[in-house]
C-alpha cells in the first residue's frame, strides 16, 4: 500500500510582497519534491477583518509615520526588558486559534510559518500541546528579532550561520544555514544588457543602479535617487529636459531606476524628479514582474530593507549596497548584513557614488562582495532541511 503523501502547510504573510514570494517558491519547490503544500495568510486568521486593518496601519505608518514604527519596535520586538515566562500577546491568542482550526481542517504533516506572527502562533500552540505536528520556522530576515523567537518551535532555518547561532542561544531550540529562496530565473546566465536598456528607453552605455523600495514604495528612497542623478537634486524640471538642476554633487556616472512598488504618489513624484526624454536623469518604475531581467543589466542594487530583492539581487551576482534603512527590522537587517560581509552600508547618501565607483565590474572589491553573497548558496536548500521533518506521520526522515 503506498503511503500517503506529506502536506506542508505554510504560514505568510501579505504584509508588502518578501514574505509572500519566500512562500510561494518555498511551496513550488516541495510540491516539485512530490509533497502537498498549503499556504495561508496570518492576517486572514484574524476575526472581524482584522488583518485587513493591521495591513492597512502597518502601510500607513511605514509611508507616513516611520518613527512610531520604530518605537513601537523598539519596545515590542528588540526590548531588553525580558516578557514574563508566561506572557503572551493577544493577537498571538487571536491568531493561534485561527491556524489551530485551519491545522485541524488540513491536517498537516509539517507546519512552516514565515513571518514572525505566525512563529509566535506556532510555537504558543506547539508548547501548550495544541499541536500536534513539528513546527519549523524560516526566519526570512538577518536580524532575529524577538517576536521570531519561541521556544515552543521545534527548529528554525536561518539565512546565515550568525543568525542561525543566536536563535540557538535564545531558544535552546536546533538552528540551520539554509540557501536564500529566490526564483530559479535569477540565478540564469546574465541577459545581454542592451535589449533591458532598450526596453527601458535608456542608451546602451548608461549604467543602471536599481533602487530598491519594497512593494509598497516605503523609505527615502527620494534622497538616494537624488544623489545618483546625473545631477543635483531639484523637486521641479527646470532648464535642459532630463537633467536635473546641480547642487555641487553631480554625477552622471549612473542612472538610478527606481523600483516604487505600488506606491503611485512615489512613482508620480520620481518622475518629475527625473525629466522625460530623450536624457532623462533616471527612471521610476511601478511593480515589475520582469525583475530577474533588471537585475541582469544593473551595475548595483541599492536597497533599504534588507528583504527579498537583496537575496535575488545575491543570486544575479549584483552588488547590493544599503543606504537610509527603513527603521525597526530593516536597519537591524540592513547592519546584520553588512556585518555577515555580503552587502556594504552606507550612512549617508553622499558616501553612494563613491562606494559604487569602488565596486567597478572587474574590481577586487566587487568580486570579493558577490563572491561572499554567492556563497550564501553553498547551504543546503531550505527544501531539502524541510523534507527531513515531512512525514506523514510527523516521524523525522533523513533526505540522502
Amino acid at each position: 500500500m503506498t503511503p500517503p503523501t506529506a502536506k506542508v502547510l505554510i504560514v505568510s504573510a501579505s504584509m508588502g510582497a518578501g514574505h509572500d514570494g519566500v512562500a510561494a517558491e518555498l511551496a513550488r519547490r516541495l510540491a516539485a519534491a512530490g509533497l502537498r503544500v498549503a499556504v495561508v495568510d496570518v492576517l486572514a486568521l484574524l476575526p472581524l477583518r482584522l488583518g485587513v486593518v493591521l495591513r492597512w496601519w502597518y502601510r500607513t505608518v511605514m509611508l507616513r509615520a516611520p518613527w512610531l514604527y520604530a518605537l513601537v519596535y523598539r519596545i515590542f520586538f528588540v526590548s531588553r526588558r525580558a516578557p514574563r515566562a508566561r506572557a503572551v500577546s493577544p493577537l498571538t491568542v487571536v491568531v493561534a486559534a485561527g491556524l489551530s482550526r485551519v491545522v485541524r481542517r488540513l491536517r498537516p504533516s509539517l507546519l512552516v510559518p514565515v513571518f514572525h506572527v505566525a512563529a509566535q502562533a506556532a510555537g504558543h500552540l506547539r508548547s501548550r500541546g495544541r499541536l500536534a505536528v513539528p513546527s519549523v520556522v524560516v526566519l526570512t530576515d538577518f536580524a532575529a528579532h524577538r517576536l521570531w523567537l519561541h521556544g515552543g518551535n521545534d527548529r528554525y532555518l536561518c539565512p546565515d550561520a550568525a543568525t542561525a547561532l543566536a536563535v540557538t542561544a535564545a531558544t535552546g531550540r536546533p538552528a540551520f544555514r539554509h540557501a536564500p529562496i529566490v526564483r530559479p530565473g535569477f540565478a540564469a546566465v546574465r541577459a545581454p544588457g542592451r535589449s533591458v536598456h532598450a526596453r527601458l528607453g535608456l542608451p546602451d552605455g548608461d549604467r543602471i543602479v536599481l533602487v530598491g523600495a519594497g512593494a509598497w514604495g516605503v523609505g527615502r528612497v527620494v534622497r538616494t535617487a537624488r544623489a545618483l542623478c546625473r545631477s543635483g537634486p531639484r523637486d521641479r524640471p527646470r532648464g535642459r529636459p532630463g537633467h536635473v538642476q546641480g547642487d555641487g554633487q553631480e554625477s552622471g556616472r549612473y542612472v538610478p531606476v527606481v523600483l516604487c512598488g505600488r506606491n503611485e504618489r512615489l512613482l508620480r513624484r520620481l518622475s518629475r524628479l527625473f525629466g522625460g526624454p530623450p536624457e532623462p536623469a533616471g527612471l521610476a518604475l511601478g511593480w515589475r514582474d520582469d525583475l530577474p531581467g533588471l537585475l541582469a543589466a544593473a551595475y548595483a542594487l541599492v536597497d533599504n530593507a534588507a528583504g527579498l530583492t537583496c537575496r535575488e539581487a545575491f543570486a544575479a551576482r549584483v552588488p547590493v549596497v544599503t543606504c537610509l534603512p527603513i527603521p525597526g527590522h530593516g536597519r537591524d537587517g540592513v547592519l546584520a548584513m553588512a556585518r555577515a560581509g555580503v552587502s556594504v552600508h552606507v550612512r549617508r547618501p553622499a558616501g553612494l557614488l563613491r562606494e559604487l565607483d569602488r565596486l567597478a565590474p572587474g574590481s577586487p572589491a566587487r568580486a570579493a562582495l558577490t563572491a561572499r553573497a554567492e556563497a550564501l548558496f553553498d547551504a543546503e536548500p531550505a527544501e531539502a532541511l524541510l523534507l527531513r521533518f515531512a512525514r506523514p506521520d510527523g516521524a523525522a526522515v533523513t533526505v540522502s
